[in-house]
């Protein structure tokens, strides 16, 4: 059979191009709330009989809103696979409570599945759901294990309640005479569906990052203040804010949690639509040099010189990825009950700050140290500013530091 070709003049393929409607532009998915996972402490980990046959729900504070989101369940830590047998997500009554709307309570799935086995190490992925987020809301996700696992993954520092109980209560309104803790456990980040041009800013940090001296279910961390701003904002409301502060944490050892460098790509280049880094890590790995007794200078200089390269190493990653960077100042925490910082140590922060805030290293620098200082004793939180131990701001000073934070870098 012959076939016959029609030539279609250039003109007429112009006019057809022009005439078909655009395609709409793709959205993206990009992280509205997330926290670094660690191994619990012995005393932040729950006891094994109470992840058995148990119902835990957790209440999450979002940044970013959208039309559809798929939640993050990690075992990134665990030795043994991890089973839930259902997951489950809804809209919270309150922050502060077990209780949650039973019109908003939908079942997650995971390939279709009801129910997901995570392998040790690994995290899984929820199937996308349609599910309208507003911004700044919180949600609650709860999940039933059958049985506990060997070790646990999960945030300690949440400075929000968890909630469980035993059985198998995902979708009750409320859970009945619960237990509670102010723990997170095997979730890691929450996504939202967002337009096309949206994206999401890590902050990579430690206790300072992570809230320690905010207030329990009062969301008034720095990075809170800052996800506020963006969403008040209407050049920067499809931005996400994931907080991947640890207290206790360090750039060059492991504390309580693994060393930045170790956990760099989990916690900085995995979470969804990331375009920025804000880096304000390294006051635990200077306060720790004397924390017990003085050492000779030659110790603190190699000290400084060391956190220096371990910056370099975060912006050289972070750039391979076309990251933009932002150096945080260390602030101070001379007077401090833990490290009773001397003047060497004092000496550290100065010289490192001075390399932060030196053009040709960061992108851009937010100058903490200059938001929470006391003018007349520069190297001391301001009183209004300080929590009590001298070392973590106080809600009004994680306020002071949000709201010092430019947004035109986020703009661009």
């Amino acid at each position: 059979m012959s076939r016959k070709f029609i030539r279609i003049p250039p003109s007429a393929i112009l006019l057809l191009a022009l005439a078909a409607p655009a395609a709409p532009p793709p959205s993206v998915w990009i992280a509205t709330w997330g926290a670094s996972q660690q191994i619990p402490e012995p005393q932040n980990a729950l006891p094994p009989e109470a992840l058995r046959d148990a119902t835990i729900r957790e209440i999450f504070h979002l940044s970013a809103g959208g039309p559809s989101l798929r939640v993050h369940l990690s075992n990134a830590f665990g030795t043994t696979p991890l089973h839930l047998t259902s997951v489950h997500i809804a809209r919270p009554v309150s922050p502060a409570s077990s209780f949650i709307d039973p019109t908003s309570d939908h079942a997650l799935t995971f390939s279709g599945a009801s129910d997901v086995t995570i392998p040790p190490g690994a995290e899984y992925v929820s199937d996308p759901i349609d599910y309208l987020i507003p911004p700044l809301s919180d949600l609650a996700v709860t999940f039933h294990l059958d049985t506990p696992p060997e070790r646990q993954t999960g945030h300690p520092g949440s400075r929000a309640t968890t909630w469980y109980v035993h059985g198998d209560s995902t979708a009750a309104p409320q859970l009945t005479n619960p237990h509670h803790v102010d723990h997170w456990y095997f979730v890691t980040a929450i996504d939202v569906f967002a337009p096309s041009g949206a994206a999401a800013i890590v902050a990579l940090g430690d206790s300072i990052t992570d809230g320690h001296g905010a207030t329990t279910n009062g969301n008034d961390r720095w990075t809170d203040v800052l996800a506020a701003r963006l969403q008040h904002s209407p050049a920067t409301q499809n931005i996400g804010v994931s907080n991947q502060g640890i207290g206790g944490n360090h750039l060059l050892t492991d504390g309580l949690g693994p060393n930045v460098l170790a956990r760099f790509d989990r916690d900085v280049l995995a979470p969804a639509g990331v375009h920025w880094l804000i880096v304000f890590e390294g006051v635990n790995d200077l306060g720790g040099l004397a924390r017990l007794a003085e050492v000779p200078a030659a110790q603190h200089a190699a000290l400084v010189q060391r956190v220096l390269a371990a910056y370099s190493q975060i912006i050289t990653r972070a750039h391979a990825h076309n990251l933009r960077v932002i150096g945080a100042t260390i602030t101070p925490y001379t007077g401090s009950n833990y490290y009773h910082p001397g003047p060497l140590s004092e000496a550290d922060r100065i010289a490192v700050n001075q390399w932060i805030r030196t053009p040709g290293h960061f992108d851009a620098v937010v100058d903490f140290d200059a938001v929470v200082r006391d003018p007349q004793q520069p190297n001391r939180l301001l009183p209004a500013y300080d929590s009590g131990d001298h070392l973590h701001p106080s809600p009004a000073g994680y306020r002071a530091m949000g709201e010092s934070i430019p947004l035109s870098p986020f703009t661009n």
